[in-house]
């Protein structure tokens, strides 16, 4: 009887043993679990690869907007491009022919003051590639300074349009019958290149295109990014002018600081120049040996070059780009 139930004890612990260990692998319970478990894991980690994968593109798309937008930047802009930004409506061929008439008038004026060949040559061909050139700066910059001055308002009005029920392109409609120039011609360009087919995403990027101000660069991304990867346009464009009305509070800030050190940049860059002027009234022959004398126009010459060069350094030092 104990052999015997004994022998039972051992063969209850043997069956038992196969029964935890082998009985899931032959049964396939083993392989259902681990089958089970791979699909409850694909299913939690979906969301969140999906999120990621939401952000990568997300990310993607700006850097390459970003991206876009460096490469646009870093060619030379054409003539047709330049006269464009600076509001004209003339072609190529009226500036060029502008620019030779101011070389001739410039040329024939030094000879007829007795100025010689060379000065002539000088003057005449910094009139006609230097004036002309400096005036479309000057004229580009005065109408970039009249669009920031009207941009946060316009960008404010598409915000409420928006919040009101009406779609981005009659927000922009709005823009149009009220705001003042340069900004009306502008998103009437942007609602014209549209009606052509463009997507409005694109047509908005183009406005850097001719007014190449970093806040032209901002609308033009926030609104391309919503067209292709959705989103609150109102919230965004709702954060870009509040973004816009902080850099014109910080440059109006700047303007203030630095004004004390253009007043005295002028006053410096002047001041030899009125000096000269009042030595001149009183005392002719006293100082017309700067320009009678040649060793004078040497003097002259340097004198002229050196107050450039420091009226360079002044500017570069006030001139600040935030």
């Amino acid at each position: 009887m104990p052999n015997i139930a004994l022998f039972f004890l051992v063969a209850v612990a043997i069956g038992g043993v196969a029964w935890v260990f082998l009985y899931p692998l032959l049964s396939g319970e083993r392989k259902a679990e681990r089958r089970k478990d791979t699909v409850v894991r694909t299913a939690a980690s979906a969301p969140a690869r999906t999120a990621r994968n939401a952000a990568k593109s997300r990310r993607e798309q700006v850097e390459g907007t970003l991206r876009e937008l460096e490469e646009r930047r870093a060619k030379s802009v054409p003539l047709n491009v330049k006269i464009e930004q600076a509001g004209l409506n003339w072609s190529k061929q009226r500036f060029m022919i502008i620019s030779g008439i101011l070389g001739i008038v410039a040329f024939l004026f030094v000879l007829m003051m007795n100025g010689g060949a060379i000065a002539a040559l000088t003057m005449a061909f910094a009139a006609a590639f230097g004036v002309p050139l400096w005036l479309l700066k000057y004229l580009k910059k005065r109408r970039e300074a009249k669009f920031l001055m009207a941009f946060p308002d316009a960008v404010d009005v598409i915000v409420r349009g928006i919040k009101a029920g009406l779609p981005l392109i009659d927000s922009m409609r709005v823009i149009t019958a009220d705001a003042p120039e340069p900004l009306k011609g502008e998103f009437r360009s942007i609602l014209e290149t549209q009606t052509f087919g463009i997507p409005i995403g694109e047509a908005c990027g183009k406005l850097y295109e001719r007014v190449p101000v970093p806040e032209a660069n901002f609308f033009g991304i926030v609104v391309g990014i919503q067209q292709k990867a959705g989103g609150n346009l109102s919230e965004a464009l709702g954060n870009l002018s509040r973004v816009l009305r902080d850099r014109k509070k910080m440059k109006a800030k700047i303007q203030a600081m630095s004004m004390e050190a253009k007043a005295s940049a002028t006053i410096i860059g002047v001041l030899p120049l009125a000096v000269m002027g009042l030595v001149y009234i009183t005392s002719p022959r006293y100082i017309e040996l700067l320009w009678v004398h040649p060793m004078g126009r040497v003097m002259l010459a340097c004198s002229a070059l050196w107050m450039f060069v420091g009226i360079m350094v002044m500017r570069k030092m006030i001139n600040f780009d935030f």
